[in-house]
């Protein structure tokens, strides 16, 4: 991507978040802590409400944009490809790798198709029955429902028969969720997570956290409240599943096209199954988020993980899809 702005000391950076989105805490949690952390650093920014300044209004007001939006709209690659067309550099991904991250369905299918293990999963439509929806992936109750294109754990849950599906799914009518998945629901696996991020032009991969959570799963609730949870960064796994964990998270990173920054979660079942979830092209950037805390073990500073992120706005190659 062309610009001529070559560092951050000499750029305005816009910290682009939404206060109206369906994940509007976090985003408005990593835009504030991305700013501070920043201005504190001695770099001109600016917070930007997406939800109050579209995308036209910011040529000549910000040089780049660094991401703190969060879900629809931001991290599905329509911002980035709204950023594009105006010139204007932003850390992270380009649209492909957002859109490939975002929509659930398509990620694993990519992800089977090289192998890597993924839970069996399927797709609800209106013209198909759930009982045909699951015997066609080979599933049965109880199931682990989800929006094909969200995060946060929003309009989630596990489903152990059809009314309990009917009933989370009623739910989700107040997200403006449109498409559902069913995936396969795996009993006592443990959280964790993989954050892969730019520093000095090279791809670094951080050590991995891993979350025991008191909830049934690690809801949006559990990820809200750290009295739900125990997280451990480093993992408390055994050292040959976080190496495989950070290797296939690696994988995940070239097979989506990613660039900068991304964060890979996966279960890991006791005996010792690994099985990737999804990827999370724009992780959260709070002080007290995950990718702030793997950075912390590998002996990055906050303020530092910040300036590494937002610096991805200006390591793109020449044309990024």
């Amino acid at each position: 991507m062309a610009t001529a702005v070559q560092s951050l000391e000499n750029a305005r950076t816009g910290i682009l978040f939404d206060r109206t989105a369906p994940e509007c805490r976090g985003s408005i949690s990593s835009a504030e802590g991305a700013s501070k952390a920043l201005a504190e650093s001695g770099l001109a920014v600016e917070l930007i409400d997406l939800a109050r300044t579209g995308p036209g209004e910011l040529p000549g007001r910000i040089d780049l944009a660094l991401l703190a939006v969060h879900g629809l709209g931001g991290e599905d690659g329509k911002i980035q490809g709204a950023l594009d067309a105006l010139r204007i550099p932003y850390s992270g991904s380009g649209v492909l790798a957002s859109a490939l991250g975002m929509h659930k369905p398509t990620f694993k299918m990519l992800a089977a198709q090289a192998g890597i293990d993924t839970p069996r999963w399927a797709v609800l439509r209106p013209e198909r029955s759930v009982a045909a929806t699951l015997a066609s992936a080979g599933l049965e109750y109880p199931v682990f429902v989800k929006p094909a294109s969200g995060g946060a754990s929003l309009a989630a849950g596990i489903a152990h028969d059809k009314a309990r599906l009917r009933e989370l799914l009623a739910g989700a009518r107040a997200f403006p969720y449109t498409e559902f998945m069913v995936e396969e629901y795996i009993r006592d696996g443990r959280d964790c997570t993989v954050g892969l991020i730019e520093v000095d032009g090279r791809l670094r991969t951080l050590p991995v956290l891993d979350v025991v959570t008191r909830r049934e799963f690690y809801d949006n609730r559990a990820k809200r409240d750290a009295s739900l949870c125990t997280e451990n960064c480093p993992s408390l796994l055994p050292t040959h599943i976080t190496e495989a964990v950070r290797h296939d998270a690696q994988r995940v990173f070239r097979l989506i096209g990613a660039h900068g920054v991304l964060r890979v979660d996966f279960l890991v079942t006791a005996d010792g199954r690994t099985t990737l979830l999804e990827a999370n092209t724009l992780p959260g950037l709070s002080p007290r988020g995950n990718l702030a805390a793997m950075a912390r073990a590998d002996g990055i500073t906050y303020p530092a993980l910040i300036r590494h992120v937002a610096r991805t706005a200006l390591t793109k190659p020449g044309y990024l899809p």
